[in-house]
């Protein structure tokens, strides 16, 4: 990423973010609003509906990542970092929502084809619309990479998906112009939804992965294996294992154990046990490391997960 964006995007929170996507939402839905009211064409109803996805997902959005920032309490010593999970599931309900009321309009149009009025104008009105939104999509999505937010790219993952949306049912319209089969209006609406519709299962996967402790990417799980190797490799007598992670919205975690020799001081075992949480989490952002010390030779007891009981 060029040097003179990341600056700026590290000033862009995901605060500012969202609530320039709800001003955005806005002027969107008026514009394709607009649009449809001048044409009559569902393709173009069909994207406003989903500008009105929209706003509703970059509102509970904007509430999620304020309670996500709250510091940790008594009732939430880890945090409230997940509750950005709830804003990209939320999200994805959402959309799954707006394909299911886009399909509805464009069956009923395609049993009773209308033409379609004032196309010039109304496409127009649809391509300033999605100007607006790509570009915010394009920020959203490189900042939620530098914040690290599941709101943030959950928000502009839908906002390319209604750009795309908006550039189909354009060139859907204007085919319509061109050939006057009225029918390719209400058919492009449902492809419209129909690939809405896979962003949205998607996005509801991922936040469902999340709330499940999903271990950290492979490549995160790299570094954390390189760090532990260096220090092994330094400290012949020291050893790693059991190294789990997860990720928690922002929040990264790492839990391990450092097996070292009994012989050894116990300030010396903590200092070592400092450097390496300090490497570790100069190697991955975000992340907090739990180390628990061992002798060595001694391997922690396992947890075993309660059996069920048979009815």
């Amino acid at each position: 990423m060029p040097r003179v964006i990341t600056p700026l995007l590290d000033r862009l929170t995901p605060r500012r973010l969202l609530q320039a996507s709800i001003a955005v939402a806005l002027l969107t839905i008026a514009l394709k609003t607009a649009a449809w009211w001048l044409t009559g064409s569902v393709g173009l109803l069909s994207d406003a509906l989903e500008s009105l996805v929209n706003l509703a997902g970059a509102s509970f959005g904007l509430l999620m990542v304020t309670i996500a920032a709250r510091p940790a309490d008594a009732e939430h010593p880890y945090g409230h970092h997940k509750a950005e999970y709830f804003s990209s599931g939320f999200e994805g309900v959402l959309i799954i929502a707006a394909a299911a009321g886009i399909v509805w309009a464009a069956v009923g149009r395609l049993l009773q084809p209308q033409p379609l009025e004032q196309l010039g104008l109304g496409l127009w009105l649809s391509v300033i619309s999605s100007v607006f939104n790509g570009v915010l999509a394009w920020v959203m999505l490189r900042a939620s990479r530098v914040h690290r937010s599941v709101a943030l790219e959950g928000d502009a993952r839908h906002l390319f998906t209604d750009v795309w949306t908006s550039v189909g049912v354009v060139l859907g319209i204007g085919l319509v112009a061109v050939t006057g089969w009225l029918w390719l209006d209400p058919v492009l609406a449902i492809l419209v939804a129909l690939n809405i519709l896979r962003e949205g299962l998607h996005l509801i996967k991922d936040a469902s992965q999340g709330l499940m402790d999903e271990a950290l990417d492979p490549e995160l799980q790299s570094s954390i294996e390189r760090v532990l190797a260096g220090f092994a490799q330094k400290q012949p007598l020291v050893r790693f294992d059991h190294v789990t992670t997860r990720k928690a919205g922002q929040r990264r975690f790492a839990d391990l154990h450092m097996h070292l020799p009994a012989a050894w001081p116990l300030g010396r075992a903590a200092a070592l046990r400092g450097e390496v949480e300090q490497a570790l989490m100069q190697a991955v952002p975000g992340l907090r490391a739990s180390i628990q010390l061992l002798p060595t030779g001694v391997e922690a007891l396992a947890v075993k997960e309660p059996e069920e009981t048979l009815q």
